[in-house]
């Protein structure tokens, strides 16, 4: 790979880039203090501060009091300078999120995607509801991920295959990004929940985690030296297939429930779990929530017990010290799941990892859609300032 020489012109976009993170992650700096944390003398500073106000990248939102003289002022990214979109897709529903440059979520929006059979033409519908209702138009829109059900193929990006989303085959990436004329990437649900959990969540700044997630599907994201772990195929995590003993191995991989660690922990075995143990509710989250505020004892045991052959066989080949559970099951089991999967793991496992309940509020794959919006949009508005 080619060096690229130390110009004035390249020097001035890393000093560029390095001021707009530093604002994105401080808030509003004054002159002097954007100097400080760079070290870049107070001239530079000023040049960079002209250069970035005549892109409208950043504008002054305030003053800072200080001793004699005048008071100085405070500059901040403008938050309209670019905008990002992210999209969680289910079976029986669609939701939509926009956020501008800062991360802030300026509309969310939710629709049905029932009746319709072309992917490309309901993703739009619902991004241009979302739009309107951010009150901004589409082409406003620097960056674009959906996250889905399934795994993606990460030579073409597209969805190599879902057993719950039949119509998002090869091609409708390449459809989404001519139609919608927007930079568009289609991403695992799990993996866009971890990357969530790395930003808002429990697992802050860690660089190894996997998002164990618990519901009536069963996923992994898997966080290695801070980049997501997709595998050869795209199917890293795909946790549900793990082979376990006394389960039978599946012999139609066709069939999304017929995986072993699926048949173990998934949501006909949670309800049949939950029926034995008689504890009531219209949901495998719901049943599980009952079971802690005032469940018959063994139910949680079981439960955990049943994770932990799951957590500690990524535990062995990963050792990846905090295991963070999501998902529907893990949301609800909280703190009670938690620990007691992590004494389970503890127990059958050398590794014994951290076993913490997810922090990331609302929707997680929606969260981690913007996050990485996001990523790719500051990257192409940052680097592009000289």
């Amino acid at each position: 790979m080619p060096r690229r020489p130390g110009t004035p012109r390249l020097l001035r976009q890393l000093n560029d880039r390095a001021a707009l993170e530093l604002l994105l992650s401080s808030g509003p700096l004054t002159r002097a203090e954007l100097g400080e944390h760079t070290g870049l003398s107070k001239v530079t500073a000023g040049q960079l501060l002209v250069r970035l106000e005549e892109r409208d990248l950043v504008a002054v939102v305030g003053e800072q009091a200080g001793g004699r003289g005048p008071n100085a002022a405070l500059y901040g990214v403008v938050p309209s300078c670019a905008y990002v979109a992210g999209l969680d897709v289910l079976p029986d529903r669609i939701s939509a999120g926009i956020a501008d440059i800062t991360g802030e979520l300026v509309a969310e929006v939710s629709a049905d995607p029932s009746g319709y059979e072309d992917p490309v033409r309901l993703v739009r519908g619902v991004i241009e509801k979302a739009c309107a209702s951010a009150g901004i138009d589409l082409t406003r829109l620097r960056a674009f991920v959906i996250g889905t059900r399934g795994v993606v193929d990460p030579r073409t990006g597209d969805m190599r295959f879902s057993f719950d989303l039949p119509s998002w085959h090869d091609g409708v990436l390449a459809g989404l990004r001519r139609d919608l004329d927007v930079p568009v990437t289609i991403e695992n649900d799990v993996n866009l929940a971890a990357l969530a959990e790395r930003s808002h969540g429990a697992s802050r700044e860690v660089d190894d985690f996997v998002l164990v997630w618990a519901g009536v599907g069963q996923g992994l994201g898997v966080m290695l030296g801070g980049r997501l772990h997709r595998g050869f195929t795209g199917g890293a995590g795909e946790i549900g297939w793990l082979p376990v003993p006394g389960e039978p191995l599946p012999t139609d991989v066709s069939e999304p429930q017929s995986g072993s660690f699926q048949r173990l922990v998934g949501g006909d075995a949670v309800t049949s779990l939950a029926g034995a143990y008689g504890v009531d509710g219209r949901s495998v989250g719901e049943r599980v929530r009952a079971a802690v505020a005032d469940g018959p004892e063994g139910f949680l045991d079981e439960l955990a017990g049943r994770l932990a052959v799951g957590v500690a066989a990524v535990a062995v080949v990963l050792d990846p010290g905090l295991i963070v559970l999501s998902g529907d099951v893990g949301r609800a089991g909280g703190e009670a799941l938690a620990g007691r999967v992590e004494e389970a793991v503890a127990r059958i496992c050398p590794s014994r990892p951290r076993v913490v309940v997810t922090e990331v509020e609302g929707n997680p794959v929606l969260r981690g859609a913007l996050v990485s919006a996001l990523q790719q949009a500051r990257e192409a508005v940052f680097s592009d300032t000289v």
